[in-house]
């Protein structure tokens, strides 16, 4: 199969592109007195206008000849059936899964996927229930007020995206910090105003074996035992996203507390996932 941009009908829509070079909008919308009819959508609630941009009718014509050539229909079908269609790693593309509230049954290697995403969300909502209550509590019985959350990359951008984007709808009782920087300052600059007793970390690495993450986390838990100085400790102030039971239970956290996600998730799309549990303890699992 060839490049997109090797196709014919690539060639044709930079081609048009050169000929739109200058064309301004004011020119369009009166050259076109429907446009703004013809470019827009509603559905779902949600109305989109795409008429301001520099394109005419048969731009959209050019791009839907291209998404035809290219087989986006085929590809997008071949994602929602859990073909590996990640080449390079020969893997399924699977978000859409996480956000698949019908219910619908969505196979990986002939096994619904479903059933392992509600039992993932549904021991996040019982876990942001608790804590967010105040029924969770410290090592020393005290209410958490602070979590931070520690990874990098996916496990960092999404979340922290979302509770930044979100911040009006926070639970007053509690705020969310994210460490990312393997540099130490990171971690010291965030924590140096916390209380040690009053502090949850969520440490997010699939594997558990993430350098950066796995050196803030081990400092975190430092910081913690040189206040607390009782190693049962770690498991009332540390929660884990990933799927390494071994290494979890030997950093000292309960594997009940361990939040799993899948191959079939892209880093960049995985806040939907047991990754997005900052989200439901910042503004509510709903």
């Amino acid at each position: 199969m060839s490049l997109v941009n090797q196709t014919p009908q690539w060639q044709a829509l930079q081609g048009h592109w050169e000929e739109m070079n200058g064309v301004r909008m004011l020119d369009l919308f009166a050259a076109d007195p429907g446009r703004a009819q013809a470019m827009s959508l509603s559905a779902a609630g949600l109305h989109l206008d795409y008429s301001k941009n520099i394109l005419t009718r048969d731009t959209l014509a050019r791009l839907l000849d291209l998404a035809e050539a290219v087989d986006l229909k085929g590809w997008t079908r071949r994602m929602f059936e859990g073909e590996p269609i990640n080449n390079t790693e020969r893997r399924a593309v699977l978000h859409c899964a996480l956000r698949n509230r019908s219910n619908r049954p969505i196979l990986v290697d002939g096994a619904d996927v479903m059933p392992g995403i509600n039992s993932v969300l549904a021991r996040m909502e019982s876990f942001a229930g608790r804590l967010r209550s105040g029924e969770w509590r410290g090592h020393t019985g005290e209410r958490i007020t602070d979590v931070v959350n520690i990874g990098i990359g996916g496990s960092n951008l999404g979340p922290k995206m979302v509770c930044a984007a979100l911040a009006p709808y926070q639970t007053e009782s509690l705020r969310v910090h994210f460490v990312s920087n393997v540099d130490g300052t990171h971690l010291v600059e965030t924590v140096q105003r916390l209380d040690p007793a009053r502090t949850l970390f969520i440490v997010a690495s699939k594997t558990f074996t993430t350098q950066e993450t796995m050196a803030n986390a081990t400092s975190a838990r430092d910081w913690l035992l040189a206040a607390l100085k009782d190693r049962s400790a770690v498991a009332r102030h540390f929660v884990a996203v990933s799927t390494n039971a071994e290494k979890v239970a030997a950093f000292g956290i309960d594997t009940a507390n361990m939040f799993g996600f899948w191959d079939w998730v892209g880093g960049r799309y995985s806040l939907w996932s047991a990754i997005g549990l900052p989200i439901a303890l910042y503004i509510g699992m709903d």
